[in-house]
């Protein structure tokens, strides 16, 4: 009875890791796909709402840390200069340190653009912690 109650525990036990699992992927999952929609419509507020209180943001090699509300603002100043034709994710990946991160393909009328997109659990939820837009 006693090796009974030891594999019904442990199979509980690999249920609930996996549950675990599944949802941090689908909360990560959550983000990357908003921060889609939101480039998609040029909307540099909805984007905001994912990323971290301090974020990276990179455009054509210069880089700097901005503070959420400032990172809104750089980002819809880049938005007007650059109106999105469209928008898609080419490749979604992850990290030795957990890091999960997106490349896509961002074309405005007479540019385009890799993007880089890196999500990080941030007390117990996921943020945009880097985002880079990089001439092709």
């Amino acid at each position: 009875m006693n090796n009974f109650a030891n594999t019904i525990s442990l199979k509980v036990f690999i249920f609930a890791l996996l549950v675990a699992f599944c949802t941090k992927l689908s909360a990560q999952d959550d983000v990357i796909s908003s921060a889609k929609t939101a480039i998609k419509a040029n909307n540099s507020k909805e984007l905001s709402k994912y990323f971290n209180e301090m974020i990276d943001l990179g455009f054509d090699g210069e880089k700097g840390s901005y503070s959420k509300t400032q990172a809104e603002f750089v980002i819809k100043d880049f938005f007007s200069r650059n109106p999105v034709t469209d928008f898609q994710f080419v490749h979604k990946g992850a990290s030795k340190e957990g890091l999960t991160y997106t490349i896509g393909n961002y074309q405005s009328k007479s540019k385009e653009y890799r993007v880089l997109i890196y999500v990080k659990e941030i007390k117990g939820s996921y943020k945009i912690d880097y985002l880079d837009f990089s001439k092709e």
